[in-house]
């Protein structure tokens, strides 16, 4: 590629300027929204999206419908704070067994961002598995897959799917596929990144944030991202927050 002069201008470690996942005391973070954003904000960035997780997923304590309508009148008082940087209402959805969405439509289509993800059923068989994130991927809603392959390094091998499939529908449906900073998680991994990005699809890098300390782990994702051969235009948080 060098020798072609086909290198691509990779990401920078500056050029991220928001989080799209990230998670508050209203679920299993740590921290209150007010705190994330204003480390948010002190880190340089124009907006961050809190995704705390939705119902079913008890043992994260997972938001009831009135608990999500709190927060976002907690999120809109929050913004008034703020001159040059936002506050996004997100959610992270998760795709069922049946694949479909832990949120009704309704919800969904009141959310700024849509974070889908897989939270169960690990050992599935690989067409199950498979046939499951394309259906949740589906959905009009959703915006971003987040850790496509659901790893946990030394912890738990990435489940049984088929990738090019993922890639196919994100690309056809406009889903970003998340490379997740967490340290544990790095996923999309680098040659998953550089399979996908022939795809033409988008990218995001995000947290997972459950700490205002946990949202300095980005600079593990745009390291990732790097590796993948990313450039700034493959990210959607790259983009200043109207175009985004």
């Amino acid at each position: 590629a060098a020798l072609h002069k086909q290198l691509p201008k990779l990401i920078g470690y500056g050029d991220v300027l928001g989080d799209l996942h990230a998670h508050s005391m209203y679920s299993d973070g740590v921290d209150k929204i007010e705190d994330m954003a204003k480390t948010a904000y002190k880190l340089g960035y124009k907006y961050i999206c809190i995704t705390d997780h939705s119902q079913s997923q008890k043992i994260a304590n997972g938001l009831s419908e009135k608990e999500l309508l709190i927060q976002g009148k907690e999120i809109d008082e929050l913004n008034k704070q703020f001159k040059s940087f936002k506050i996004l209402k997100g959610t992270e959805v998760d795709i069922k067994s049946d694949g479909s969405l832990d949120w009704p439509d309704r919800i969904l289509k009141s959310m700024d961002v849509v974070v889908a993800s897989i939270h169960s059923g690990f050992k599935s068989p690989n067409e199950e598995m498979t046939k499951r994130i394309l259906k949740g991927l589906d959905n009009k809603y959703v915006n971003i897959f987040a850790h496509p392959t659901g790893r946990l390094i030394n912890q738990r091998e990435p489940y049984n799917v088929d990738l090019e499939k993922v890639y196919e529908k994100a690309e056809q449906n406009g889903v970003c596929l998340e490379i997740n900073s967490f340290p544990s998680r790095l996923d999309l991994n680098d040659g998953n990144i550089k399979r996908a990005k022939e795809f033409n699809v988008k990218f995001v890098i995000d947290t997972d944030a459950h700490s205002v300390n946990h949202l300095e782990f980005m600079r593990f994702g745009i390291a990732t991202a790097r590796r993948g051969w990313c450039e700034k235009k493959d990210v959607l948080n790259s983009f200043k927050l109207k175009d985004l």
